[in-house]
């Protein structure tokens, strides 16, 4: 993928959002009383975040003795976007922090608030999609905290041993696979509308296939001038439909829930779930047992050739301006460790891989499921592409309102589109971009 013309879809879709901050010339941290250099390290106070620091800060400490890292946390979401700008805005940010890439890390005025990170030797082992969503035209300014994880199709390897079925790399392939699970008596797609949310994937996870064949689709899409209702982002929502009306869906559909999803595609009661990579802490955790038997493609574009693995890539952190001297070199040092071996391995051991890492330096350990070892080929292969909400600050909210719909036979794919891009519509005015 070409990364300048990613970066240059990034700051078009900051635009406006972008905040202009001031900022005071002051820092967080401090020096001991001991020749020590103290900083601070924020992260929001979601899942297993805070714990997670607090092992990568134990091993820093460890091999920098000179440096003491105090960390602090806030809530995620809303409130804490709010209050990461106010903190960069009054120079109380502190000297480190943890902060979503994409279009939310465009939105903090990265040039004017954030340090450059361009002359640190890891910017050059990070993949060129990590370094599109942590950048500007005019420079790096963040490294990846975590791992990958992607919309995809989970699927169950014994089915497709015993039926002699092959990974499909189209659509056409994927039907066709659907069709003979259907007439074994397995449910060929799982669907799981008791939560909701779980029914956009048909849409969010082809976006790497729109992208493969439009290049400026999110630019375009930020401006105002790609529709739903156009192919290639049709596709998703005709595809969608398709399932529903061929009968490839489990019976209770409706009602299932992302547990029963979980469960169906690990025991063999269905074939194929599409959804969040993620779901493997899920595997782990309820279906130890059964995780060889589950493995993970790319949801299929019409062609070959445009079918990429759609990823949601790890989030950054960053240095502001306002940390200076001897802090500034330590937090340097700080997130230079974070993406070193011995970093990677107190991610590795302290977060559940949900995916590759974004950096080469980091490697999954050898014996994770093999639906990570699956994704792993995407990435060696480059054949990925960033999901849309790391290109574009715009999605509708009713999107999943709009999915169930269609993959209810409640609404057709071209109505749904057209519905879903008046819904695009009033949020992009909301947020006052040009051109809508």
């Amino acid at each position: 993928m070409n990364s300048t013309r990613t970066r240059r879809a990034l700051v078009a879709a900051a635009g406006v959002a972008a905040l202009a901050l001031p900022l005071a010339a002051c820092s967080s941290g401090g020096g001991g009383d001991d020749g020590t250099t103290e900083i601070t390290f924020l992260v929001p106070n979601s899942g297993t975040n805070v714990e997670s620091a607090e092992a990568m800060i134990a091993a820093f400490e460890e091999e920098n003795p000179d440096i003491t890292v105090k960390v602090e946390s806030q809530p995620a979401g809303t409130e804490g976007d709010n209050l990461m700008k106010t903190k960069l805005a009054t120079g109380e940010m502190a000297d480190v922090f943890w902060y979503n890439s994409g279009s939310l890390f465009q939105a903090l005025n990265p040039d004017q608030n954030l340090v450059a990170l361009d002359d640190q030797d890891w910017v050059g082992d990070m993949q060129d999609n990590m370094a599109a969503v942590v950048s500007t035209e005019n420079g790096v300014y963040g490294a990846p905290f975590g791992a990958t994880q992607a919309g995809a199709v989970v699927y169950n390897k014994k089915i497709y041993a015993d039926l002699g079925l092959t990974v499909p790399t189209t659509w056409a392939e994927f039907a066709a696979n659907n069709e003979t699970i259907k007439a074994a008596g397995i449910a060929p797609v799982i669907q799981t509308y008791g939560d909701t949310w779980t029914s956009q994937l048909f849409i969010l996870g082809d976006f790497g296939n729109v992208l493969a064949q439009d290049a400026d689709w999110a630019e375009g899409y930020t401006s105002g001038d790609r529709k739903y209702v156009d192919e290639p982002a049709l596709a998703g929502f005709a595809n969608q439909q398709e399932g529903f009306e061929k009968g490839w869906w489990n019976e209770d559909f409706a009602s299932a829930l992302y547990d029963d999803g979980a469960r169906m595609v690990a025991t063999g009661e269905g074939a194929h779930y599409p959804i969040l990579t993620g779901i493997v802490s899920t595997f782990q955790q309820n279906f130890p047992g059964d995780l060889e038997n589950i493995g993970v493609f790319a949801l299929p574009a019409a062609n070959a050739d445009d079918t990429k693995l759609t990823v949601w890539l790890p989030n950054g952190v960053y240095i502001p301006k306002t940390t200076e001297g001897d802090q500034l070199a330590a937090a340097k040092s700080f997130v230079a460790f974070i993406n070193s071996p011995a970093g990677c391995d107190v991610q590795n051991t302290a977060m559940v891989p949900s995916g590759p890492y974004a950096i080469s330096t980091c490697e999954l350990p050898a014996d994770v499921p093999g639906l990570l070892t699956d994704m792993q080929v995407y990435f060696d292969e480059d054949r990925t592409n960033p999901a849309l909400e790391f290109l574009s600050p715009i999605k509708g909210p009713n999107l999943e309102n709009i999915t169930v719909e269609v993959g209810s036979g409640i609404r057709g794919a071209d109505d749904a589109a057209a519905l879903y891009d008046e819904d695009v519509k009033k949020q992009a005015q909301q947020l006052g971009l040009d051109g809508w």
